[in-house]
């Protein structure tokens, strides 16, 4: 199985959950399996090309089961992801960037198979290839914060974490020109 092509498909589905609804998935992901054109012209039934796009059945098993786990477990991975980011959150975030981080995410944290590090690294690629310029370094220093809070709560399980707490903004004086009266 290419994994990284199973990858990459996958946060193509987790991109498009931001713009449709839940009742659509299953058609949402039928169409990613379909073959795409080659140069503008229809693909025969006998054409003896392959489509790199193409993926086996086993793949296509692999890459909707681990696109319906994700999406149960998205308001669990958000929480971390808004407690992880200094001074963003997922609302505000890149679509990209957040499919990105949610994708690789879960395999840092479910995906036993999957390395710690090779989640943040696929996670790198994915924003190199499909986000903008600094996006890369922006996923990879959220994946690596990550990395090392989840291992703080391995070794001290029992530890509960303090929540960040942000200082309340005061509202800022409006002092218009010309509006203030001299008192003598």
């Amino acid at each position: 199985m290419r994994r990284k092509k199973c990858r990459e498909q996958i946060f193509k589905l987790l991109f498009q959950v931001e713009f449709i609804e839940k009742q659509e998935y299953p058609e949402m992901i039928e169409m990613s399996f379909m073959p795409r054109a080659l140069a503008d012209e229809e693909i025969e039934a006998g054409d003896e090309e392959i489509n790199e796009d193409s993926f086996t059945e086993q793949e296509k098993n692999y890459i909707s089961e681990k696109f319906d786990r994700i999406v149960e477990k998205i308001p669990d991975l958000d929480v971390i992801i808004n407690e992880t980011a200094v001074d963003w959150s997922t609302k505000r975030m890149g679509k990209v960037e957040l499919a990105i981080l949610r994708l690789a995410l879960y395999e840092m944290k479910e995906d036993e198979d999957i390395p710690e590090s090779v989640a943040i690294n696929e996670a790198v690629e994915l924003a190199k290839k499909y986000g903008g310029n600094e996006s890369y370094a922006f996923v990879n220093g959220i994946l690596s914060k990550c990395a090392v809070n989840q291992e703080k709560r391995k070794e001290n399980p029992n530890k509960k974490e303090k929540a960040r707490v942000r200082k309340p903004v005061k509202p800022a004086k409006i002092v218009m020109k010309g509006s203030a009266s001299k008192k003598e």
